[in-house]
């Protein structure tokens, strides 16, 4: 080639790689993760070669010897060979009647092929597998073999020959049992596994395995005769007229044999392209890889399309599918662009609605193809690469492919662990809401109905029924293990188990009205009734039409509205089998949450009267005449008024201390507040008398109480307002003024005084942010956030629920809790956002579980103001903080934000490393839990703590579970029954959270409690274990006992001391009182 060609190449290659990948083509950290990507997928090639040459050899050499069997017809050629094997001949149709005969000569070739031989097979842990095609002759063969399972038969019968030779021949010794190639009946095939392989090597028996496939020759089936829309299976009656008899197409039954008749065609193809396109085999290895954490194969229960198909696709675009027949891809695409662009292919065009042909073929006519399934026909061979592909295979293979693109075009910092490294096959995270369906196989006499057609009848009558209420119905089946070669091929069994995966639509699967055809449309509207039966019936609405419709609740009704209509669509159109045969996989989440179970999906409903009286109260205080200072700003910052409390509290209890909601007040500026932190501690006050005595008069039934707190150290604010709002909640109004964290900033960077001085206006300062800052703006974006997804507040509340029964309430700031939920639905790659309560709550967990905080910083995206530049000064400030915390004492997880890219707010000293491991550990023994158990798992168990590792626990009485303080006595007189509930003393009164307060200011550096503060049942410790045996010296601070005397000589003297647990415990005894019923000491020493 020219310099000139050179040239221009390079530049079609650069404009190329611009076009389809923008600028992150240009990360070059992106680029090392995959070449490192491909060099741990990679297998090493020299040493399984090395490893199985040898043993290919020897199996070439005794399939050539097996000797020639004369042809017979098909029942005497049966009984010969069970005369003289024990081998079963795996027929694809029952043979008793049939006429024609078989025989087996010596194959035309027999070639090692597929991923082994092109170099782009995938390491993984399982033993890699070896491809050995064996071509049958065409002479076996008669012309019409193509019709009615005759070939499939003579194949059965050729491949049993194939396997007694194997198994008689001298030196080879396999295990070697029948398998369905893709687990399609029709191609049934040997596997080989060599039983003293890798002996030399001290490897192993299972270290590879040879699957030994059957193909023909290109030539020994006309293609027209095999297309897609022809039909092979025909009837063997002769008293019927054809052409009175509907023909049916056999799409798979014809793609299986023209795939057979076409394996050195592609192996050809994927060679060209190799040498064709340097990053070929690259972006093949990465297809593959996708494919694998996406759990989509080549086999069929795993959707019909793996790492097979998805290089001949790639091979085939390389030489057409554009405009005009020219190529859609070009040859000088680099590997990712390759891959890439093949997604878009993928994405982009419908196979279903336009199929695609390429080549040239002239008798081949798509015009008047109707189909369900996809067609991508390779017209030289006449083969649908895509055959063994379903309705719901096929969205899903686009489903997954468009969630990639989005990400991949998308403004996420991390795409390359979504896209190649997490694993999407999970169905309890992929799937919003799991089904399982019984089907019994003798449903009908006369049926022979099998669990594929099954599939498809119930894929269309969810599809029909469901509606926009889902986004994907994805049947399952499992997978056809492999058999003995003595035993005949499985037969279908008497029940099988159906799961039925959908992705949904949170704002339309809770819907209550569905509206259907008019009344007019007569034939629409017979069609809806005989769909619907006895639900479907005639409204007028409001805006005057007459439509047909159905009418849904979920009141007086166990099941949720989606539920009601799979099991009623599902019992009136399938057999009389299945009525009784459908079970929920993991639905109730729901109702683990305390408080009634929302109705029709509102779960923010219970948050609602709150939410409507904080907008009254605020409205009344501007209202408000006579205040110094107008107000500028009534702010919100309680997690139940983010929809975030684990339960929400619709109106005031007038049996139990009631727990006050956050909120936040600022008055417009004025040069009249005091420039000291005293004195404006002072005039707060003052402003909270005033406003609590305007609410009072103007407000009937309100009433407002001054409270005092943190009156040491006098930095922090020390005043509030409770305001009891009538019949509804209490809320705790704070006043917050700009200039106090002016004058904290000012004394915490004052060189001049002392250091303990500076550190404590340091931490004024952090917690004046939070209180009146961060805690201000998080509630308003998690609202935002909350009314935006729907089951991120359950989500919330649930993972919070989760938290608090492993008893880390102590630990974790609930802030940190939800940032961990936000994530898992502003981030949900390589998911969509969640659509129901459990995926979420399991994906957040799956994400705790893995991630690494000791190296990594969780990053969340709130909206899309973040740039790359945000994220690169995020990583630089959490490398800074790790050199200079490398101890991890004050910053143990870094977690950064839209809001917050300081990234320590929420998670500043707490949780401690401890804390971490113990939220890290919990998440992983969840996640096995949830593999283990799979679709069976018992959701209550994920909420099961024990308290077994813990040294010592302390029972709480019970007359204080629940509730922080024993329900008071109710007056027999109405009014004084309101006045006692709304005292002062007991609002926000906790009596099991004072009692560990007091702990832990007297043991803190000893002891670390651990509670639920929703049970409060009990209190778990762990003892320090810095404060283990220690020599003795004066004024330890702890009660110690003496331990044994160390050393000899003159150090015979010197004791050691280790902690008095005995006496401490029973001084936390005496301290808790009545509180306090036993303590178990779980560990001693």
């Amino acid at each position: 080639m020219s310099n000139h060609g050179v040239s221009a190449s390079r530049k079609l290659a650069e404009h190329d790689r611009s076009f389809a990948l923008g600028d992150m083509y240009n990360s070059d950290m992106f680029q090392i993760q995959l070449g490192e990507l491909l060099e741990s997928v990679r297998p090493n090639y020299t040493k399984q070669m090395a490893r199985v040459e040898s043993v290919l050899h020897e199996l070439k050499q005794a399939i050539e010897d097996i000797p020639a069997r004369p042809a017979l017809p098909i029942t005497e050629a049966d009984r010969v060979f069970h005369q003289e094997s024990e081998i079963a001949i795996p027929w694809s149709d029952p043979i008793q009647h049939l006429k024609y005969s078989v025989a087996y000569v010596k194959p035309d070739s027999i070639n090692v092929v597929g991923s082994f031989v092109l170099k782009s097979a995938l390491q993984s842990g399982s033993p890699p597998v070896v491809d050995m095609t064996v071509t049958i002759p065409s002479s076996i063969f008669q012309e019409k073999d193509y019709l009615n399972y005759r070939y499939f038969n003579k194949r059965a019968y050729y491949l049993a020959c194939i396997a007694t030779g194997i198994e008689t021949a001298k030196n080879c010794d396999f295990q070697i049992q029948y398998e369905y190639q893709s687990e399609n009946n029709l191609q049934p095939v040997l596997l080989l596994s060599p039983t003293n392989a890798g002996q030399t090597e001290g490897n192993s028996k299972a270290s590879y395995q040879v699957r030994l496939l059957i193909a023909i020759n290109s030539t020994a089936f006309p293609v027209l005769k095999t297309l897609p829309w022809k039909c092979c299976i025909r009837s063997l009656s002769s008293n019927t007229d054809m052409a009175k008899r509907k023909i049916s197409p056999s799409p798979l039954y014809n793609a299986t044999i023209r795939a057979e008749a076409s394996t050195a065609t592609y192996l050809k193809l994927l060679h060209a392209a190799t040498a064709q396109a340097e990053g070929f085999r690259d972006a093949c290895i990465l297809g593959a890889v996708w494919l694998r954490q996406r759990g989509l194969a080549t086999a069929m229960s795993k959707g019909g399309f793996g790492s097979f198909e998805f290089a001949c696709i790639t091979a085939l675009l390389l030489q057409g599918g554009g405009p005009k027949g020219r190529p859609l891809l070009s040859a000088g695409y680099s590997r990712y662009q390759m891959f890439k662009a093949s997604l878009q292919f993928l994405a982009a065009t419908d196979l279903v609605k336009t199929p695609l042909v390429i080549g040239d073929n002239p008798v081949i006519d798509m015009a008047n193809t109707r189909t369900s399934t996809p067609i991508f026909l390779d017209a030289t061979v006449g083969l649908n690469l895509l055959f063994k592909m379903t309705p719901w295979s096929y969205k899903m293979l686009q489903h997954e492919v468009r969630v990639t693109l989005a990400l991949l075009n998308g403004t996420v910092s991390d795409r390359f662990n979504p896209t190649f490294i997490s694993r999407v096959d999970d169905i309890m995270q992929k799937f919003d809401t799991i089904i399982k369906v019984i089907k019994t196989s003798s449903i009908r006499p006369d049926a022979r109905e099998g669990v594929v057609q099954y599939c498809e009848k119930l894929y269309r009558i969810l599809s029909t029924g469901l509606g926009d209420r889902v986004k994907l119905i994805y049947p399952m089946t499992s997978a056809s293990p492999p058999w003995p070669i003595t035993a005949p091929c499985p037969s279908e069994a008497e029940t099988q188990m159906v799961v039925v995966g959908m992705l949904t639509n949170p704002e339309q699967v809770s819907r209550a009205v569905d509206r259907g055809p008019s009344a007019e449309d007569t034939k629409a509207a017979v069609a809806f009734r005989k769909f619907w039966g006895e639900r479907a019936e005639l409204r007028r609405f409001q805006d005057g039409s007459i439509l047909e419709s159905l009418i849904w609740t979920e009141k007086r009704h166990s099941r949720s509205i989606l539920q009601q209509i799979i099991w009623y669509i599902i019992e009136r159109h399938m057999d009389a089998s299945t009525v009784g045969s459908i079970y929920p996989v993991a639905e109730d989440f729901d109702t683990i949450l305390p408080g009634d179970r929302p109705i029709g999906g509102m779960f923010l409903a219970g948050f609602q009267p709150i939410s409507h009286a904080f907008e009254s109260l605020a409205k009344e205080m501007r209202n408000l005449e006579g205040m110094p200072l107008q107000i500028r700003q009534v702010s919100a910052s309680s997690a139940a008024l983010r929809y975030a409390s684990i339960l929400p509290k619709s109106r005031i209890s007038n049996d139990r201390a009631e727990q006050p909601i956050d909120i936040t007040l600022q008055f417009e500026g004025s040069h009249r507040w005091p420039e000291d932190i005293t004195s404006i501690q002072v005039t707060k006050i003052a402003f909270l008398l005033k406003l609590g005595d305007l609410l009072e008069e103007k407000v009937t039934g309100m009433n407002a109480r001054l409270g005092l707190e943190n009156e040491t150290p006098c930095l922090l604010n020390t005043s509030f307002l409770d305001i009891f709002y009538p019949d509804v909640a209490v809320f705790r109004l704070r006043i917050h003024h700009e200039s106090e964290l002016r004058l904290l900033e000012r004394q915490a960077k004052d060189k001049s005084a002392d250091h303990y001085s500076r550190e404590e206006a340091a931490s004024a300062v952090a917690y004046h942010k939070r209180l009146f800052i961060h805690s201000h703006s998080h509630t308003q974006m998690l609202s935002t956030l909350c009314v935006r997804f729907p089951h991120l507040s359950p989500c919330i509340r649930l993972l919070k629920y989760w938290c608090s029964s492993h008893l880390l309430s102590l630990h974790v700031r609930p802030e940190l809790i939800e940032l961990l939920a936000v994530r898992t639905f502003t981030s949900p790659y390589p998911w969509t956002a969640p659509g129901s309560i459990r995926t979420a709550f399991l994906r957040t967990l799956a994400f705790i579980a893995k991630w690494d905080w000791r190296s990594e910083p969780l990053i969340v995206h709130i909206g899309n103001s973040m740039t790359g530049k945000d994220v690169d000064a995020i990583n630089t400030r959490f490398e800074a903080w790790r050199r200079v915390d490398s101890a991890m004492n004050r910053v143990i997880m870094f977690v950064a934000s839209d809001l917050d890219p300081e990234g320590i707010v929420w998670t500043e000293r707490v949780p401690s490393k401890l804390v971490a491991a113990r939220l890290s550990n919990l998440a992983q023994a969840a996640c096995r839990l949830v593999k283990e158990q799979g679709l069976e798992i018992d959701v209550k168990s994920l909420f099961a703590s024990s308290v077994g590792d813990y040294d010592f626990v302390i029972h709480v009485d019970p007359r204080f579970h629940d509730e922080a303080l024993p329900k008071m006595k109710a007056s027999m007189y109405k009014n004084l029954q309101v006045q006692d509930v709304r005292e002062s003393t007991q609002v926000g009164y906790d009596a099991v959270q004072l009692f560990i307060e007091e702990l832990q200011r007297m043991y803190r550096n000893n002891i670390v409690l651990f509670y639920n503060e929703g049970t409060k049942s009990v209190i778990a410790g762990l003892w320090n274990p810095q404060a283990g045996p220690r020599p003795w010296k004066v004024n330890l601070a702890y009660s110690t006992v003496p331990s044994s005397p160390v050393g000899d000589g003159a150090r015979d003297t010197e004791f050691q001391v280790t902690i008095n647990k005995t006496a401490i415990l029973n001084d936390i005894a005496r301290l808790g009182g009545s509180l306090v019923s036993k303590i178990d000491v779980k560990k001693t020493g």
